[in-house]
């Protein structure tokens, strides 16, 4: 049988290919959080010298070389030798090796230095031209990056659509052929439920929500619920960005961001809370694999099931707030003295349209993402042209929400996404809700009395389960077949939307 060992010489480079990615991650979490303004160019060169040369390293001789003693370029699969096969962890590293090392083989070296250094350039100016409001100062930039995505896309080949070619950098085997019909159903189901909603004569009062609550005591709060969910204060750390995030160096060092605004209690709670199921995910990964595949996440969707997870189907319960929530009117006596916990519980769960997405309640959320998913669908066909966007944002927002962003700061320039090139980026918000109510289920089957533990804040034994479970195996498995393995199907919009059409139903009393 061979084993890992047999591979020692292959994943020593890799490790050395890691390290180098992660100094690169370090500079890119400095630019989000410390680094001054000015910095920006000189960062861009840095990032992208250091992203080329990890690219370089990755499509070498020698790791061709050593790949082609055990995998079949023709299907990608290890090799096997009479009386002689390899091990399942084994099996699975060449597997994946393969597929990054084939995908990268496909981009030119100085390619990937430009890419990296105008994504780097284009986010510097999205955060100029959102914070005035002045979409056609990011234009330039975000047409440089579509033209250099679109050729991307062409190094690595399609077979349908372009946007195939990128969905699959995040998102391993998915297409649009299998979004659309899946998008499709949650539309049918979910317009018309918010249209129902809407047009209810209840009126939830989240106004004192709204109070100027302290910033330092936000954080702390914050702090406070992400120890609760097991995350690691000795091998991660929280702190402030514009826009949150989390990056990981190592399982043994996981940073979150948060943003923090003192008349809006929801936003740096459940930041911290959705940031957290990610560092959870990252903590979780076995530090024995770092460098390889099997000690990195599966695919975007899965990580994003992981934060939702505990965003939502924790964090906005019932159950978690009966633990929690006397603890956070202590916190803040003087704003939520009077409100009790049904009161409170509306108010978090309270369905209104808005214009920002990550401010969006469960049921509106994913209609965000699905009018997103289709603008850059289209500018990835070329059926859509840069300047074109804020008029289809909006229209789009009509028609999926009912309601127009009053600014573009507000609309098509809210998210950091494109001035990053992450097309194909967004369809994972989605697969991660659904992924996400999927796996909650299963958890409550296997757990006995897991609400019930959660009413007593004891969050550790679903922490202990979706370690188990998902985080561990890192990319061992492909999405579909670890969402087989855990729950027995594969990705299925039903749970999610019986989920929202039942806690919905109960609040709206529809």
């Amino acid at each position: 049988m061979k084993t890992l060992t047999t591979l020692e010489p292959l994943t020593t480079k890799l490790l050395e290919i890691q390290r180098i990615n992660s100094a690169a991650s370090v500079l890119s979490w400095d630019q989000e959080t410390y680094m001054p303004a000015g910095g920006g160019r000189a960062r861009a060169e840095q990032i992208a010298v250091l992203q080329g040369l990890a690219h370089q390293k990755l499509v070498s001789a020698d790791i061709e070389r050593l790949l082609s003693q055990w995998i079949d370029p023709s299907t990608g699969q290890a090799i096997d030798q009479p009386g002689d096969q390899w091990d399942e962890p084994s099996r699975s590293l060449l597997r994946e090796v393969w597929r990054d090392f084939s995908r990268a083989k496909k981009l030119p070296s100085e390619f990937v230095v430009t890419l990296a250094r105008e994504c780097s350039l284009a986010q510097q100016v999205w955060a100029q031209a959102r914070a005035q409001n002045r979409f056609g100062l990011f234009l330039p930039n975000l047409g440089t990056v579509l033209s250099l995505k679109r050729e991307e896309a062409g190094y690595l080949g399609y077979t349908y659509s372009p946007y195939d070619a990128l969905l699959d950098l995040y998102e391993p085997g998915s297409t649009i052929a299998m979004l659309e019909p899946l998008f499709a159903t949650l539309k049918e189901r979910l317009i018309p439920l918010l249209r129902q909603i809407v047009q209810r004569p209840i009126h939830i009062d989240d106004d004192f929500l709204r109070q100027p609550y302290d910033s330092a005591r936000q954080l702390e709060f914050g702090k406070l619920v992400l120890t609760a969910m097991g995350f690691d204060f000795d091998r991660g750390r929280l702190d402030l960005s514009a826009h949150p995030f989390t990056t990981s160096f190592h399982p043994t060092d996981v940073r979150l961001t948060t943003r923090v605004d003192e008349r809006d209690l929801p936003s740096c709670l459940f930041s911290c809370i959705h940031e957290g199921g990610h560092g959870l995910y990252d903590q979780g990964l076995d530090p024995q694999y770092y460098g390889t595949p099997l000690g990195d996440s599966v695919s975007l969707g899965i990580h994003e099931s992981q934060s939702r997870l505990w965003e939502n189907c924790v964090g906005r319960s019932r159950s978690f707030w009966q633990f929690f929530y006397p603890m956070l009117q202590q916190t803040f006596p003087d704003q939520l003295k009077d409100v009790n916990m049904d009161r409170f519980y509306a108010a978090i769960n309270c369905v209104r349209p808005s214009f920002i997405r990550v401010e969006a309640d469960e049921l509106t959320y994913n209609l965000h993402i699905m009018l997103r998913f289709e603008i850059e669908r289209d500018l990835i066909e070329g059926k859509t042209h840069p300047e074109d966007l804020p008029a289809i944002w909006n229209h789009k927002m009509q028609e999926y929400l009912g309601i127009v962003p009053p600014t573009d700061a507000e609309g098509v320039l809210q998210d950091i996404h494109w001035s990053l090139g992450s097309f194909g980026y967004f369809p994972t918000y989605t697969l991660g809700n659904l992924y996400a109510v999927q796996f909650y289920e299963q958890a409550k089957l296997e757990i006995p009395h897991l609400e019930e533990e959660i009413a007593q804040g004891q969050l550790i034994s679903l922490r202990r389960w979706l370690e188990q479970k998902i985080h561990r195996w890192g990319r061992m498995f492909t999405p579909d077949h670890l969402a087989r393995r855990v729950t027995g199907s594969s990705i299925n919009p039903e749970p999610f939307l019986s989920y929202v059409e039942k806690k919905y139903g109960e609040i709206y009393q529809l």
